[in-house]
């Protein structure tokens, strides 16, 4: 049940910031029309390098060793102050490389420096702590509240291109406020650490390890905005991380399982059920499954209608991009499951770091011919076929520790009840009306269909759900 508890705690908190972009992205697109978004997502994109390197992979990492650790007070308070202060003196260096680095540009001065604020707000975020021990409410908690004065702000403060810049602080701005909100929960879990034991350098070389394939996820996560941005315009930029945008909040409702197995699997692991891990595994790869598909398909069929009804007509450029990249909500749904939530807490890095690894290269070399033949949609096209390299590597890589036929059970069904749903949907937006009342009436019958279907070809989903409701 603390599994499933967690879960919900961070999927209900996912919906919810699926929700704020569903008000604030049209209202946003409308103000600052498709040049003021393509600015903020060109110079974001930048940012994000810094960030990255600052931060050298201790989400990951810190969350895996806080919870190896979490049943000894005397440890956790250890690890905590460690890990916390070594990220404090890679993110200062992250900052110094930023300033150096605006020497050499002369283009969106401001907005970079606006931006920045988020390197600050990085060194402060000790979310992974919280995740490690398990304890998903103090999170999403601190962001509901966090989210609610952010949307206030916006729309307050935002009513034209002129209010770029100060859009742009206060997504910085709350973001840094709503890290520092955390401390305060610290107390209840660790007491004071013993200064002279602290050993900062211990954790460095572990967390760059996990660090390099965030690295590499980087790359086609923001690569694909800054080369699209640099080669063709910050519009084609723009259009792209709309998309991306849209497609990263449905995922991020699906990947929400990531966040809460990984903890779960590295303390099962680390006390030796290494049966369980794969169990969990078998268990999960089947719930993504079974969410990622009607997402895939359903962003599929309604694009025509949602793009222009939710951006404006000036976002059609948006359709194809967004019909193409919807492929990879299944993709790194699978990817996920596999990566995050096996490969990670069974101490298996070199593998995970390896699939992505090969993913970044491959988006890196096909990336380059398909955004000078087709822009935005070219980067879709290249985002896909990462995506897909990803997932085959890791399925590779654990095909001598898993029975594919339990890792697959019900995948063919699950497929065959999104292509149902599909059909059905696709032509009724093309039949109806464009409004939003028939683009909820398509997303219903869409559900009611999957729903049906799933029930009808008997999945094994159903009875997992109900055993663990149980325990």
């Amino acid at each position: 049940m603390r599994v499933v508890r967690n879960y919900l705690y961070n999927a209900s908190y996912q919906v919810f910031i699926l929700l704020v972009p569903l008000i604030t992205t049209p209202y946003l697109a409308r103000v600052l029309g498709p040049t003021g978004v393509g600015i903020n997502s060109y110079t974001n994109s930048v940012i994000q390098y810094f960030i990255l390197f600052g931060s050298i992979g201790v989400n990951l990492y810190g969350n895996r060793q806080v919870a190896f650790v979490r049943d000894d007070k005397n440890q956790l308070t250890q690890t905590f102050y460690e890990i916390f202060f070594m990220r404090i003196v890679t993110i200062t260096i992250a900052f110094l490389a930023f300033m150096f680095f605006l020497h050499f540009v002369v283009r969106y001065q401001k907005y970079y420096w606006a931006q920045s604020l988020s390197i600050v707000a990085a060194a402060f975020d000790i979310s992974w702590f919280f995740m490690g021990v398990e304890n998903f409410a103090v999170t999403v908690l601190r962001n509901f509240v966090v989210k609610i004065i952010t949307l206030i702000s916006i729309f307050t403060l935002v009513k034209s291109y002129a209010d770029l810049n100060t859009y742009i602080l206060i997504l910085s701005v709350s973001l840094l406020l709503g890290n520092l909100t955390l401390f305060p929960s610290l107390k209840r879990y660790i007491g004071s650490p013993k200064w002279r034991s602290l050993n900062l350098r211990r954790h460095f070389l572990p967390s760059v390890m996990l660090f390099v394939p965030q690295v590499a996820t980087q790359v086609y996560l923001v690569l694909n905005k800054t080369m699209l941005g640099s080669m063709t315009s910050v519009r084609a930029a723009g259009y792209f991380d709309q998309s991306d945008k849209m497609i990263k909040m449905v995922l991020a409702v699906v990947t929400a399982t990531g966040t809460v197995m990984l903890p779960h699997v590295a303390n099962a692991f680390v006390n030796g059920q290494h049966e369980k891990t794969k169990q969990l595994l078998y268990r999960s790869f089947s719930f993504v499954t079974a969410l990622s598909v009607p997402m895939t398909f359903g962003l599929m069929a309604v694009a025509p209608t949602f793009v222009p009804l939710f951006f404006t007509s000036r976002f059609g450029s948006v359709i194809p991009v967004m019909i193409i990249e919807s492929l990879v909500i299944l993709l790194i749904a699978w990817s996920n499951a596999i990566g995050t939530q096996y490969l990670l807490p069974t101490n298996q890095t070199k593998k995970y770091t390896t699939s992505v690894i090969i993913g970044a290269i491959v988006n890196l070399i096909v990336n380059i011919p398909l955004i000078l033949l087709w822009g935005a949609v070219g980067a879709a096209i290249a985002t896909v076929i990462s995506e897909a390299t990803v997932t085959a590597y890791q399925l590779f890589a654990i095909r001598r520790q898993v029975n594919f036929y339990n890792l697959f059970l019900d995948t063919s069904k699950y497929l065959f009840a999104g292509l149902i749903m599909f059909t059905f949907v696709f032509i009724l937006n093309r039949k109806l009306p464009m409004t939003w009342l028939m683009l909820i009436i398509e997303v219903i019958v869409g559900i009611l269909i999957y729903v049906s279907a799933l029930f009808l070809l008997r999945i094994n989903l159903v009875k997992d759900v109900r055993n663990i409701l149980k325990k």
